[in-house]
């Protein structure tokens, strides 16, 4: 890996017509199609939102450690009750989201980049016109002519936290550090690739007030289980399925691809069991049953991978978080059995923020395997180590989860995830895994 990609300052939402240069970035003319979508990382040549901030490599891996603290805190703050808000907590807010997918919104369409997320339920947008907004680009509902707002009788109403009937909309206000966000809740019609979805129901931020973090750069696309996420609303035409393949960090145009349905989905994939846990519904959780570095199966306490939907413990696979983040006894035994492989054994270890097994010099990786039941997923190095551009340091992209994260929730995160196909078939509850060159 020739350069470390990493979640990047917060941007607001902007068009698609800005200057993109790079050959195979022209999103203008891009190639969704059927129910197919281009996927982008953040930081990759084809997204307006890379950042020429002159951060060195290490303030670089510190800060995206930091985003996906505040990440894990949102997740594990995801109890029965609080996963159906049409807008994003304050926790979420306090980190920008990994890959990119085009949308158009309403009629004439305005083409909006959206942050595709497996760990969210809504669809939000920043609204012409709010005040306080990072940006002055947005979109325009008085642009379209099928726009309009939620009323407080639609039932989609009383899954709002807290809402209020000003002007006869269902609007909120959500709270977060010393800054609040105002909203009305909203429909219009949104176009995925082929695909016109009419009356989707997303937030409309019109509202940014208080002297705290800003909202994130760009809408929210949420692929989660909750009744406002866009499986759900789009059940008849999607059928709560789809699959996702994120690109490498070190593909050139970095595009990979987001497939909605049951159309066209891989045939040779392998499945595991996927489980529904009440504590966080809107999650994908899975059954992990083991680690396995190069040959070795690892010691691992059982209560510490396993599924219990009283405490909202388990694993789940999240779009959203970039570096795979164990529980302490799990992450303590993979890691240092990963030590004990790396060759050669005089390799010294060093440490970098959260990444507590880096590296000087030339290495030889050992892979790491997760074992579901039913299916194994596993990573070479390129999954598994950042590098640094400017050096010879590499650190092993796994970590402990925060202390102050309790839940004991393992997240299989994005740069593990890379060129692995993740099929998502809720109504066989299944899970499918499949290797796969996804740039």
């Amino acid at each position: 890996m020739t350069t470390l990609v990493i979640f990047l300052q917060l941007l607001f939402i902007i068009p698609l017509a800005l200057g993109l240069n790079h050959p195979n970035c022209d999103l203008t003319n891009t190639q969704d199609q059927g129910s197919t979508l281009r996927i982008f990382h953040i930081d990759s040549p084809c997204s307006p939102f890379k950042s020429s901030s002159p951060l060195s490599w290490e303030a670089r891996v510190l800060k995206t450690l930091a985003q996906d603290q505040a990440r894990l805190q949102y997740l594990t703050s995801l109890v029965a009750g609080r996963s159906v808000v049409p807008v994003a907590s304050g926790r979420q807010m306090l980190q920008s989201t990994t890959y990119i997918v085009k949308a158009k919104i309403g009629t004439p369409a305005q083409s909006l980049l959206l942050a595709m997320d497996t760990s969210s339920d809504v669809a939000w947008l920043p609204c012409s016109g709010c005040v306080g907004c990072p940006s002055t680009t947005a979109f325009s509902p008085a642009k379209s002519t099928t726009f309009k707002n939620v009323s407080c009788s639609a039932p989609q109403c009383k899954q709002v936290p807290n809402p209020t009937c000003g002007s006869r909309a269902c609007s909120f206000n959500l709270t977060y550090g010393s800054s609040s966000i105002a909203a009305n809740l909203s429909q219009d019609t949104i176009r995925l690739a082929a695909d016109p979805i009419n009356a989707f129901t997303f937030g409309c931020v019109n509202k940014v007030a208080g002297g705290g973090t800003v909202p994130p750069p760009q809408g929210l696309l949420g692929l989660g289980r909750g009744p406002l996420s866009l499986m759900s609303q789009a059940q008849s035409l999607y059928k709560s399925t789809f699959s996702y393949c994120l690109p490498s960090f070190r593909s050139l145009a970095f595009s990979g691809s987001l497939r909605l349905g049951p159309t066209a989905q891989p045939v040779r994939v392998k499945y595991t069991q996927l489980l529904r846990n009440p504590r966080r519904s809107s999650l994908y959780y899975v059954n992990l049953v083991a680690i396995r570095v190069a040959k070795k199966v690892v010691d691992i306490p059982p209560a510490a991978i396993a599924f219990n939907p009283t405490t909202g413990a388990g694993t789940i696979f999240d779009s959203g978080t970039v570096y795979t983040r164990l529980s302490k006894p799990v992450y303590e035994a993979v890691r240092n059995e990963f030590r004990k492989r790396v060759k050669p054994r005089t390799a010294v270890v060093t440490s970098l923020g959260g990444f507590d097994t880096c590296y000087s010099g030339k290495i030889t990786v050992p892979t790491i395997t997760f074992m579901f039941k039913g299916v194994n997923m596993t990573m070479p190095a390129d999954n598994l180590m950042l590098h640094s551009s400017a050096g010879s340091l590499s650190c092993l992209a796994i970590a402990s989860s925060p202390e102050n994260v309790n839940s004991v929730v393992n997240v299989i995160a994005s740069m593990q995830q890379q060129n692995h196909r993740v099929l998502i078939d809720v109504p066989n509850g299944r899970l499918g895994l499949a290797r796969e060159r996804c740039s």
